[in-house]
């Protein structure tokens, strides 16, 4: 009975790490946290091969540059905050769902695609992008602000 639990533990952990990985690289394309989910697939995936083990620091470090990078200035910052309100925004009219408009020149099956699940999705991921952001700037802009400090000269 216990190596049953183990065999279906494997396999929960080995599908969602999967599952992560895929959503992650069209993530990276397409509006939404990719590298985060990535992370979070290589990082189950490492806990049952050794060739995910290996991959997992690069994609952390790279996940970990990107949130640095995203509070790195005030301008990046406020792009930040304005793509987090252009996902959640499209998200709710994805969820409002508007008949197409008469400008529109394809057949109105095709306004919104996707239906409600989409925007649902939309403002999922610009939550988590809120998150993401508010988590680096609490930890990462405290220490680009420390190195910023170190390395000027003192008077």
């Amino acid at each position: 009975m216990v190596a049953g639990k183990r065999v279906l533990k494997r396999i929960a952990l080995e599908s969602l790490g999967w599952i992560l990985v895929v959503v992650g690289i069209a993530l990276l394309v397409l509006p939404g946290p990719g590298l985060l989910a990535l992370f979070a697939g290589v990082f189950l995936l490492a806990t049952q091969y050794e060739w995910a083990e290996r991959r997992l620091e690069p994609v952390k470090e790279a996940a970990l540059r990107g949130a640095a990078d995203s509070v790195k200035s005030g301008p990046r910052i406020a792009l930040s905050i304005f793509g987090i309100a252009w996902l959640i925004g499209f998200g709710i009219v994805w969820v409002v769902a508007p008949p197409a408009p008469g400008w529109w020149p394809l057949p109105d099956g095709w306004w919104l695609p996707g239906g409600v699940w989409t925007g649902v999705s939309l403002i999922v991921s610009g939550f988590i992008v809120s998150a993401m952001v508010i988590y680096s700037f609490l930890n990462f802009r405290e220490i680009k602000e420390r190195q910023h400090e170190e390395d000027s000269p003192v008077d």
